[in-house]
């Protein structure tokens, strides 16, 4: 393969992780991987962001608790693939990574902001890079009571809970799941084409 660089080892290396072990992480790594995060790009330069670091076991298990009642609600009403999707990988209402991991970077969006959703997801982009940049792990976990975390948190109604990302080491021993291929996803010159025609990029993937 022609293509490669630092960039694409992270993110060819980087994966989803729900299992954490004990051992302690530098906050200021954590620090770290939030200052690379806020250098992306957003609608009309907002940065409509911002973090809320937990590390207190108390309130992470407060905070647990609170998702796994919305998660009870939302895995009895789930349908169809979806439902037939979380069976197969195992994913339940019980959220243990809220308690073991070291850390849990809470993610707002400020609403009234151009773009809030599009430009913060970018920025956890960013972010996920820059923990495997460190050798740390997260999933970006999403709650179905969204509002639930904002108000026990006294977080203004201004705000949305975007993620909430468990941050430690991997105890996770799944392998990444398997990514498209550039001749799947990639068209040249005109839709449907391909890359790996004569006369195309094919020598270059």
């Amino acid at each position: 393969m022609v293509m490669n660089g630092r960039i694409l080892e992270l993110a060819t290396r980087r994966k989803t992780v729900r299992k954490f072990d004990e051992k302690e992480i530098k906050i200021e790594d954590v620090l770290y991987c939030i200052k690379a995060a806020k250098e992306a790009p957003s609608g009309m330069n907002a940065q409509p962001w911002k973090f809320l670091l937990v590390s207190n076991p108390e309130l992470k298990r407060e905070i647990r608790e609170i998702c796994e009642k919305g998660e009870r609600k939302f895995h009895e009403k789930v349908k169809g693939p979806l439902r037939g999707w979380l069976k197969e990988k195992r994913i339940t209402w019980e959220k243990r990574f809220l308690e073991e991991a070291p850390y849990l970077l809470l993610v707002f969006s400020h609403k009234k902001a151009r773009y809030f959703i599009q430009s913060t997801w970018l920025m956890i982009g960013y972010f996920l890079l820059a923990l495997e940049e460190k050798g740390l792990a997260t999933v970006t976990y999403t709650p179905p009571n969204l509002d639930e975390i904002r108000c026990y948190l006294n977080v203004p109604t201004d705000y949305r809970l975007e993620a909430i990302l468990p941050i430690g080491h991997s105890a996770d021993e799944k392998e990444k799941e398997k990514r498209k291929s550039l001749e799947e996803i990639v068209y040249l010159e005109e839709w449907g084409s391909k890359l790996g025609e004569p006369g195309k990029l094919g020598k270059l993937i």
